[in-house]
């Protein structure tokens, strides 16, 4: 029986264990999609209680957990003190056999707490006073430093003003602050215009960009404008969410101007699913050619089954547990949105990322369709592939989905092109996700040498891992650093 997150957790070859020990362990972390709150960095947060960095953070992966262990929302996002909570979760992790809730949780607490043992309700007090404790020493930044993280690309809407980020930024260039934070555009309440708010958030969308939105031509000079200011504080890609990717063109009678009038001049319209899927696909499209303009990243997850229950949606809103695999099957529509950019010479760098486990092989195929290294794009020779699939995304971040997505991009792709893991999350203390996935990189890397179906050259499969884990994701986004 082998040592519960021991050295050489994860690591079943001697191979992986060199690869992971010389290369992978020490290299340092490019977080190219989070949820942070840049204004926790900005402030340089420090947290009263590890429920607070834990818990309270909007980490709806331990919510879900919690519920799962028949507690109520009290003990979620009620009115439960922050102790009360962590009680909750302390009952609740040792049920996660499997899960890789488990190991992240004391991967957190080994690394940033110095704590070996194992959470539980016997330990519920110890870890609860150890941490605290820990914590009144510990700051957002501290964290972010001690994770070796070089640089941060959070989630920003379009009317965000971005004061957080030209704070850090100053104080990048003051050397004040080692680590560059870097907005990421993210235009999706402007995107779905069937849900509740938009007329709303395009008002929003107005005054941040100083342009009267009023029909196509204002909406689309609103979005130029705003997407020119988050370049000019280093805005390197752009994040677009759908549920179900739509692929539907103008006809004669819709149009992405008439149907975006009806939005604006009757706060009580009903789209038709056509003029949705239109709305979406024209804009979608000009986004996307403005992304290819400004060498932008962009970014497509898909599939999410949203807010599925109503219940908790009115309680908390979205974000709260209550969303799933979709199940759509989007690969023909989206295999006609990266075409008509691509024969049209506008198709910029793409992550794609689908919830669904079932896309995994159809999308690296898919992604061969489009490797074309467009020049203008200053894609290295021989670096990472103009077209990436996106590390396993939320229910698929376990230790069975993250293999299984490298050896389908293996089967079907460039897996030394592959520019690697992203935390996704809301925690600081989430870092360890990246130590997580590299065990399991250089464990997958490690085997295709031990079984033969690789030549067993360290220098070279370090090489694979060096690039996967860190120089691919520098040179693809052209962070520069």
């Amino acid at each position: 029986m082998k040592k519960f997150i021991g050295e050489d957790f994860m690591l079943n070859s001697e191979t992986a264990r060199l690869l992971y020990f010389e290369t992978a362990k020490n290299m340092p972390v490019i977080d190219y999609h989070c949820h942070i709150n840049p204004k926790d960095i900005a402030e340089d947060k420090k947290y009263n209680n590890i429920s607070e960095i834990w818990l309270t953070c909007g980490d709806h992966y331990k919510w879900r957990a919690i519920r799962s262990n028949g507690y109520g929302e009290e003990y979620i996002t009620g009115n439960a003190s922050d102790y009360e909570k962590f009680s909750a979760w302390a009952n609740t992790l040792p049920k996660c056999i499997g899960s890789p809730l488990y190991v992240w949780a004391h991967f957190e607490l080994k690394t940033y707490f110095d704590y070996c043992g194992n959470l539980n309700p016997g330990t519920l007090d110890e870890v609860w006073n150890l941490c605290n404790e820990k914590l009144k020493n510990i700051s957002a930044r501290q964290i972010i430093k001690d994770s070796k993280v070089k640089l941060i690309c959070t989630t920003d809407d379009p009317a965000d003003n971005l004061a957080e980020h030209r704070k850090i930024l100053e104080e990048n260039r003051n050397q004040k602050f080692e680590t560059r934070v870097l907005p990421a555009f993210r235009p999706d309440k402007g995107l779905h215009i069937e849900k509740p708010g938009f007329s709303e958030y395009i008002e929003k969308l107005s005054e941040a960009s100083g342009i009267e939105i009023k029909d196509k031509n204002s909406l689309f000079e609103a979005y130029i404008k705003r997407l020119d200011y988050f370049v000019s504080l280093g805005c390197k890609t752009a994040d677009n969410g759908f549920e179900n990717i739509p692929f539907k063109r103008e006809t004669s009678d819709i149009n992405l101007d008439g149907v975006l009038k009806k939005a604006l001049n009757n706060k009580d319209f009903m789209l038709s699913q056509d003029e949705t899927d239109i709305y979406k696909t024209e804009l979608i499209l000009f986004l996307a050619e403005e992304y290819y303009k400004r060498n932008l990243v962009m970014q497509i997850h898909f599939g999410v089954g949203r807010n599925n229950s109503e219940r908790l949606f009115k309680l908390w809103g979205a974000d709260a547990g209550a969303d799933s695999i979709g199940g759509y099957n989007c690969i023909e529509s989206l295999s006609k949105l990266l075409n008509q950019l691509d024969k049209n010479n506008r198709l910029p760098k793409v992550i794609l990322y689908s919830i669904n486990p079932a896309d995994n092989a159809a999308l690296v195929a898919l992604m061969g369709c489009f490797q074309n290294n467009d020049s203008a794009l200053n894609i290295i020779p021989g670096g990472a592939g103009k077209m990436q699939h996106g590390s396993a995304w939320w229910f698929n971040d376990t230790n069975f989905g993250m293999r299984e997505q490298l050896t389908n991009l293996a089967n079907g792709g460039l897996l030394a092109n592959f520019i690697g893991m992203l935390t996704d999350s809301r925690s600081f203390l989430s870092y360890t996700r990246h130590d997580y996935f590299r065990r399991i990189l250089c464990d997958v890397v490690g085997a295709y040498a031990e079984n033969g179906e690789y030549p067993g050259d360290l220098e070279y499969l370090s090489e694979i891992i060096s690039d996967i884990c860190y120089n691919n994701t520098n040179n693809y986004f052209g962070f520069g650093l």
